[in-house]
């Protein structure tokens, strides 16, 4: 069976690919035993709680994380320097329990997967 690892790149509330790939990883399970999310860049920013989407009209899908360990996805990896550059804290508060990876540690991790969809 592939592995398949999901990259988030895009902040949470400017376009819709954080929604579309959270619905992606929740359709791959269905295909897929190993499947890890990766966020880089803006995609940290999928990451961080107490948004307030509803500000903007727009529906607030990060409660939907919560049900990934029903689809026995627990391979959440956070890149550190996407961190630092937005001027979030390793070891601040998240919506999920992700692994902080500096940016060569996340990129092997990345490599070990056999397909890469990225969002």
């Amino acid at each position: 069976m592939n592995r398949v690892a999901i990259v988030f790149t895009q902040s949470p509330h400017g376009s819709s690919a954080g929604r579309e790939g959270l619905d992606a990883v929740l359709a791959i399970s269905a295909l897929s035993e190993e499947i890890a999310l990766f966020f880089i860049s803006d995609g940290v920013l999928q990451l961080t709680p107490d948004q307030q989407p509803e500000q903007i009209l727009v529906r607030d899908y990060a409660a939907t994380y919560g049900v990934l360990p029903l689809y026995d996805i627990d391979k959440l990896y956070v890149c550190a320097a996407s961190l630092a550059e937005r001027g979030l804290a390793a070891d601040g508060q998240k919506v999920l329990p992700v692994a902080v990876l500096e940016p060569a540690a996340l990129r092997a991790e990345l490599e070990s997967y056999d397909r890469v969809i990225t969002f």
